[in-house]
Order: C-alpha cells, then sequence, then structure tokens
C-alpha cells in the first residue's frame, strides 16, 4: 500500500469471524492485514510457534505445513487445552509467559490463528427464526444466502451416528419427542446434528487402518475434535473445519491477505473530518514475543476480538461512550446432565454393550426448543469428561453435602467427588452426556467493564459481569428435566446434574449489539470506518443454538456491505 497505508483493511482478530472477513475480501482484491494475539500453528514460518518468536507475517499459502499441525496438535489434554499452560488458551504464545487475565469469570476462549474455532466442537446450527425476526434489525430471510455461502465453503455436513447419538434418538422418541427436520427450527424435538466437519473417511472401516497416521482425506471418529483437529492430508483437507484450516487457507490463496500472529492490538486509532466525523485510521499493536510496540494504519479496520476482547479493545481505545458498548452480555448459561447405564439397558435398546463416550465427533446430536434453548450430546475423552461434568459445579457445592430430594428427577447434583467420583468413571464407558445451552435475556446490567486499576501489558483488565434472569432460571430448569426424562426413557440407572456456576463463559455474546452499537451493516455508528465481526454484535443469544455460524454468516454479509460502501469504486 501507498500514501501510508500499509493495508485497505485490517481485521483484528483471527479466529470464527476475522478469518471470513479476510477471506471475503481478499477475494475482491482488497489488500488486507490481519492481526492476531496468539499462535499460527501448521505454518513454516514457525516451526516452533510455542518455543521461539518466528517471522513477523505470513502471506503465503506454500508456507503451511500439515507435519507441522500434527506436531503441535497432540492427544494430551492438559497439554492441548490446559486453561493455564494449554496450547489452546487465552494467552501468549510462549506457554513460559502466564494467561491473560479476565476478572469475573472462567471464559473458554483461546488465541491463535483459527480463534476459539481451534477447539470447538464445529456445532453449526443455524438461528431460531423467532429469536431474529422482529427482534433484530435485519431479518432472518436476510441471513439466509450468506448461511448458505458458509456452509457451502466449510462445508457443513449432517454428523455421523456412533452409539452416545443413537442412545439419545432412542431416549428422546422412548420420551415422546418426535423428530425435527431442516435448517430452520420452530418446534421443538430432536435432530441430527449440523457440523462444519467432513464425512466420514470410507476407509476407517478397514481393520487395518491407521487412524493416527492416515493422510486422507476425512474424519475418523477418533473423538478428540476440542484438541484441536489435525486429521487429513494437507491443512486445508483437515476434517474440522476451524477456520484455521478452512478460511485461512482460502484466504492467503487470494494474493492479498497477509496475517502477522503474536500481535496483539492494544488500541484503535482515529482523526476527525468535517465530512466523516470521528473515524477509524489505523491500530497500535505490541509484539507478543518482543514487547515491541507498533502503528499500523488502514482505509477501514474490523474488529474481530471476540465478545470479552472486542469491548474492552474499545473500552481501553477510549473511543466515544455509548451506553450499550460490552452491555447486554448472553451467555447460554451452560449446564450439563449425565447418565449412567447398565449394560443390559444399552442392549434392550440399541443392541450394543457401551456407548463409549470417547468414539465419534464430540457432539453429533442435538435437542431444540425455540424459545427455551438446546440439548447438545457430549462426549470426549475422560480427563475432559471427569472435569466437565463432574466437577464444574460452584452453585451447588459436592453433592454428597446435598439432601436427597424426590422433587427433581436426578440422583445427584453438584460437584462429584472421592470414591463416588471413582465409581462414576468406572462406568465411563456406559455414559451419556448432554450439554445444556439457556436462551437467555439480554439484559444491559451484564456486562464487560474495565478494571480501573489493575491492567496488564495490553491495558487495563476486563471485567466480567453476568447474572441469570428469573426466566433464565426457569428455562434452564425446564432443559435439564427434559434431558433427564430423555436418560430416564432411554433406561438410565444413575442421573447426574452439574448446575454449572453462572461464571463460566463460552458463548460470550450481544456486548456489541448490532442495532444498538452498529447499524445494520455492523458499521460503528459512533466510530466511521470501524466494523464489527464477531459473537459481540450479535444483537441476542439466537434463541440458545451454537453462535459460530451465525457469526459467519454476519461477517460474509458485512463484507460485502464494507466493499459497496467503501471499495465499490476501486
Amino acid at each position: 500500500m501507498t500514501n501510508g497505508y500499509d493495508a485497505d483493511v485490517i481485521i483484528i482478530g483471527a479466529g470464527g469471524g476475522g478469518a471470513v472477513v479476510a477471506k471475503e475480501l481478499g477475494e475482491q482484491g482488497i489488500k488486507v492485514l490481519v492481526m492476531e494475539a496468539g499462535p499460527w500453528y501448521g505454518n513454516t514460518k514457525w516451526p516452533e510457534p510455542n518455543a521461539s518468536q518466528g517471522a513477523a507475517s505470513s502471506s503465503n499459502y506454500g508456507d503451511l505445513s500439515i507435519d507441522l499441525l500434527k506436531n503441535s496438535f497432540t492427544d494430551l489434554e492438559d497439554d492441548m487445552n490446559n486453561r493455564v499452560t494449554g496450547k489452546l488458551r487465552w494467552g501468549p504464545a510462549n506457554r513460559e509467559l502466564p494467561p491473560w487475565e479476565r476478572i469475573g469469570g472462567q471464559v473458554w476462549q483461546n488465541s491463535g490463528v483459527g480463534g476459539s474455532t481451534l477447539h470447538y466442537f464445529a456445532n453449526s446450527p443455524r438461528a431460531y427464526p423467532q429469536a431474529i425476526d422482529n427482534i433484530w434489525p435485519i431479518s432472518y430471510n436476510e441471513l439466509i444466502p450468506y448461511y448458505e455461502k458458509v456452509e457451502a465453503t466449510l462445508p457443513v455436513n449432517q454428523a455421523p451416528v456412533t452409539a452416545k447419538e443413537e442412545l439419545f434418538y432412542y431416549g428422546a422418541m422412548k420420551a415422546g419427542w418426535s423428530q425435527v427436520i431442516g435448517d430452520e427450527i420452530t418446534t421443538p424435538g430432536y435432530r441430527i446434528q449440523r457440523n462444519a466437519i467432513l464425512n466420514p473417511n470410507p476407509a476407517i472401516d478397514n481393520p487395518s487402518f491407521d487412524i493416527q497416521n492416515n493422510r486422507s482425506v476425512g474424519c475418523t471418529l477418533r473423538g478428540h475434535c476440542v484438541n484441536g483437529c489435525h486429521i487429513g492430508p494437507t491443512v486445508e483437507g483437515v476434517a474440522k473445519r476451524s477456520t484455521l484450516v478452512s478460511y485461512i487457507p482460502r484466504a492467503l490463496s487470494t494474493g492479498n491477505v497477509e496475517i502477522r500472529p503474536n500481535t496483539f492490538v492494544t488500541k484503535i486509532l482515529t482523526e476527525e473530518s468535517a465530512t466523516e466525523g470521528i473515524h477509524a485510521v489505523g491500530v497500535i499493536t505490541r509484539d507478543t514475543w518482543t514487547g515491541e510496540i507498533n502503528e499500523f494504519r488502514a482505509l477501514v479496520i474490523v474488529m474481530s476480538g471476540g465478545g470479552v476482547e472486542t469491548p474492552r479493545l474499545w473500552l481501553n481505545s477510549q473511543l466515544p461512550e455509548n451506553p450499550w458498548v460490552g452491555k447486554g452480555l448472553t451467555n447460554h448459561w451452560f449446564d450439563s446432565v449425565t447418565a449412567i447405564f447398565n449394560e443390559e439397558a444399552i442392549m434392550d435398546a440399541i443392541g450394543v454393550s457401551d456407548i463409549k463416550p470417547f468414539v465419534g465427533q464430540n457432539s453429533a446430536a442435538r435437542f431444540e426448543y425455540p424459545g427455551i434453548g438446546v440439548l447438545i450430546t457430549v462426549g470426549y475423552s475422560p480427563g475432559l469428561y471427569s472435569s466437565t461434568l463432574y466437577a464444574t459445579s460452584s452453585n451447588k457445592g459436592y453433592s454428597f453435602l446435598n439432601p436427597a430430594n424426590a422433587q427433581v428427577p436426578w440422583d445427584y447434583e453438584g460437584v462429584i467427588v472421592g470414591e463416588q467420583l471413582k465409581e462414576f468413571m468406572r462406568e465411563y464407558t456406559r455414559t451419556l452426556s448432554v450439554y445444556l445451552f439457556t436462551d437467555d435475556d439480554v439484559d444491559q446490567g451484564n456486562e464487560i467493564t474495565l478494571d480501573p486499576v489493575r491492567r496488564d501489558e495490553n491495558g487495563f483488565l476486563p471485567v466480567i459481569r453476568y447474572q441469570p434472569s428469573a426466566r433464565d432460571y426457569e428455562k434452564r430448569e425446564q432443559l435439564a428435566v427434559i434431558a433427564s426424562d430423555i436418560f430416564r426413557a432411554a433406561g438410565a440407572k444413575t442421573i447426574v446434574r452439574s448446575n454449572w456456576s453462572q461464571d463460566i463463559f463460552i458463548h460470550v455474546m450481544s456486548t456489541m449489539r448490532i442495532g444498538y452499537v452498529t447499524d445494520t451493516n455492523c458499521e460503528a455508528y459512533q466510530v466511521k470506518r470501524l466494523f464489527i465481526a464477531d459473537n459481540s454484535v450479535l444483537f441476542n443469544g439466537i434463541g440458545g443454538p451454537n453462535p459460530t455460524l451465525t457469526t459467519q454468516a454476519l461477517a460474509t454479509r458485512t463484507s460485502e456491505k464494507i466493499i459497496q460502501q467503501y471499495f465499490s469504486q476501486t
């Protein structure tokens, strides 16, 4: 670029939304510079991404390396997902340094090219139409062509059925629920998950097939989605379609996209003119290895740092005050319910002796209830399984201290420890679990703010405040009862409800809402040439479904609006 600009567009964050915008703009000949705070796995410019600084940037598809990706993404739970030292954490590439801090909650998010799609389940349902129409400032129908484009690009497929899904479907049917079909869900029922994961490799039924070392295309149902998938012949051919392996390679292929990992954006730069008023002109960045401070300028800036970091960056940049910046946080207030079965019950239901929750995609079946929320089946390796399902509760404390309650359909509630935990994990292969996603209300009191004193090298620390409403409590209880009823109908002998704390955050959304902080093009009302393309711009929690696909559809639409508004004459 010339005239003092480093790019046409600077994108902050290479995760679920930012990578989409990079690919869409690059394909139209627009020069894009992507700033990513974390490491880049599977790139020859960073052969040891957690041990040395490596290069400054990459813009070449040929730099991608499946061998380096396979070396980086291991099957070791603690190596990958430890929130303090894991490769998939919210922190710098150098694992000898501590993670970046948030105050007020545990946010299951990670830095790095690909963002939190590196460890997401790849669930890719659309929003409920009733959560969009006559509520958002745009209609559900406006999103459909962008949904279709993202679904074709990733691509999104119908998830395969293994034993845990088959047992869930059996229980849902026995409990009196019907299967719902299609993408526009308007009535309650169960259905096959729609995932951004390639179809199963047809060779996996061959007894000699080497699951770990194969270089062919397709999912192997090995159950390590959440650890960062590396199954495939090339980076672009990896089975789980994180943006690292889907949108990033396509962005690089345009020849118009440059990505700088290990680059934390600490400030948005603005200027004021008579024609545009306050408008974005660039960013200040900090190198996470050296601490070096740099300035980059562009015609348009896109914020894609996520539901916590995008409002934090706005506030740390001292951009104009807006009563909805950082406000309206929704999070689907998670919970989990787990069922343990006798061998005979499983045999009677589906004709096999156990479920093996570690086999298959991490989540491949779901139950929908528009207006209430969602259940999704979950199953993965034993350490993550036991910690998330049996040890993730501060609302009820230790289960053994809670008196029996004949008024609820579950047998245990709260944290499972000691001999009881050992007993339950001995029955791990006959265990079926679901996560609950509550259709939580938008409340201006649920927020991301800045601590007035505490800061790190990137600015004042974000503070998270979230208190579910009375309606949220009712919806969550209803989902827990439905899950328990499905499990009982399937023949479960023991049911455990975790009752997760409201201080655990996974689907952080709605903190920079379209129609409140941005216009319908997702351009900030108060700062022209500044767009938002991440979960924070969602108007609400879209009814309970996983938000990534909707964020990516909206980001595709936003890319189109950026081109129309600022680059249609170039």
